[in-house]
């Protein structure tokens, strides 16, 4: 094998200038035109670094010394951004909101669409203690259950009792549910035995409800105490009405096992979004942020221009967060997803709201609309709000095969984006607007955004 020639080598130590962000926040400095990525460091910055890996294309390398800062940059605690929790709070907001619209915008660029223009970015006026749902980890730390997170990239468990970006009331029951369970000296799971009891706690709350959900999940069919333990929950945190318990037998990195039993009030609470409301359960696919989804899903509503005399089909429909924000303002909704769960509860959330011109079906979103097409109905928009994957080819041919005037992207992936803009541009469909980003995550990396796509050959 023929030996890389290199400029930089490992354990060197070099000074380098921070030029850009990588879409994962990391810093990027050029020795010789070879890239390096740097934890931590910022664009404007000068320091001395050391080269701990390198590869064909690029390599990595840590911060030693910093020589000058940016004036951009923001104190932190240094257990935030270990445990990757928060990977942007070093950076200021107004930044960290440019810095999406550029990640954006570098893409489009990468993908010959220059010309497609993107919109600043939506941020928040408290961009932290946002999150309404937490899934955190349960270790024994020196002989003590402890929560929560891992060092990034690593086994490494820092326990925490303050998550800086979830909701400061969900952080609060976490505490009194850790204090509980040590109480009724309950074993913390032990990863690397496979042994021990509880694996993580999951704390849900409604925004506006304020109503509170408790989720014990353990490695072990039978949780001792568990009558005694939900009870000690509800008297110390009456804001909690559902207590449950999840069973995750397997050695496996996902958090939520097969099977949850009720230990005590109900199996869902209660939150609303855009003045609807919505039941949640355990399982349900919610989104965490809830004043920004607000702002997003408006954003799409108001993207897709409805007047109330539209049809329209959400694709990827969920328990029918968008699919109920837009029967609102369109004629009728068709809506779509794979989870026979999510469909049972969007039917329900549709009666909960007294909203009637909903239909809903299981399955895959492309045989829907191939069915839906032979049935004869003509969408005058499709909304479609993908996992991070995007949108295969088959669902992109189904869709533009239907002939709508519109197509709503909202995407949680610019990568994916970018690239599903490209094979709707091979079908007659344009983006006529610039894409508005919208920050559902911040003090991270991740970028959702809104992109509306018309049909060129009208």
């Amino acid at each position: 094998m023929a030996k890389l020639n290199l400029p930089v080598y490992k354990k060197q130590e070099l000074t380098v200038t921070i030029t850009d962000l990588t879409y994962q926040g990391l810093g990027v400095a050029k020795v010789e035109g070879y890239p390096l990525f740097i934890k931590e460091a910022l664009p404007q910055e000068r320091l001395v670094v050391r080269v701990t890996k390198t590869g064909k294309n690029f390599g990595y390398a840590q911060a030693v010394k910093w020589l000058e800062r940016s004036p951009k940059r923001v104190k932190t605690k240094a257990k935030y951004l270990q445990t990757g929790i928060a990977p942007l709070m070093h950076l200021q907001y107004p930044a960290q909101l440019a810095f999406k619209q550029k990640l954006i915008q570098d893409l489009l660029v990468k993908a010959h669409l220059g010309q497609v223009e993107v919109a600043p970015t939506l941020g928040m006026d408290q961009p932290y203690a946002y999150r309404n749902k937490a899934q955190v980890p349960v270790r024994q730390v020196r002989g003590q259950l402890e929560i929560g997170f891992f060092k990034q990239g690593s086994h490494d468990f820092v326990p925490l009792e303050d998550f800086y970006i979830q909701d400061q009331r969900i952080d609060e029951i976490l505490v009194t549910v850790r204090d509980i369970l040590r109480q009724y000296q309950i074993a913390a799971y032990d990863e690397v035995h496979h042994q021990g009891v509880v694996r993580h706690i999951m704390v849900r709350r409604g925004y506006y409800s304020h109503q509170a959900m408790v989720v014990l999940v353990t490695r072990t069919k039978k949780l001792p105490h568990a009558e005694a333990i939900a009870q000690a929950i509800q008297t110390a945190c009456p804001d909690v009405i559902s207590i449950l318990h999840n069973i995750n037998s397997a050695k496996t990195n996902v958090i939520l096992g097969p099977t949850t039993k009720l230990l005590a009030g109900k199996t869902e609470i209660e939150d609303q979004l855009n003045g609807l409301t919505f039941k949640i359960s355990a399982q349900s696919f919610y989104q965490v942020n809830p004043t920004q989804t607000e702002r997003l899903y408006q954003t799409a509503i108001d993207q897709a221009q409805l007047t109330g005399q539209e049809t329209v089909i959400d694709a990827y429909c969920g328990i029918g967060t968008i699919s109920l924000s837009m029967a609102r303002h369109a004629q009728h909704v068709y809506g779509v997803e794979i989870v026979p769960q999510a469909i049972e509860d969007a039917k329900e959330n549709a009666r909960v709201n007294n909203l009637t011109n909903l239909t809903f079906e299981v399955g895959e979103a492309e045989t829907w609309m191939a069915k839906w097409q032979e049935q004869g109905i003509k969408p005058d928009v499709i909304m479609v709000d993908p996992p991070r994957k995007g949108l295969t080819s088959s669902l992109i041919q189904s869709a533009t095969a239907m002939k709508p005037n519109k197509i709503v992207y909202v995407s949680c992936n610019p990568a994916t984006l970018v690239r599903d803009i490209r094979k709707f541009m091979d079908y007659g469909y344009h983006v006529t607007k610039p894409i508005q980003p919208v920050d559902q995550f911040p003090q991270t990396t991740h970028v959702e955004s809104v992109t509306v796509l018309e049909r060129t050959d009208k």
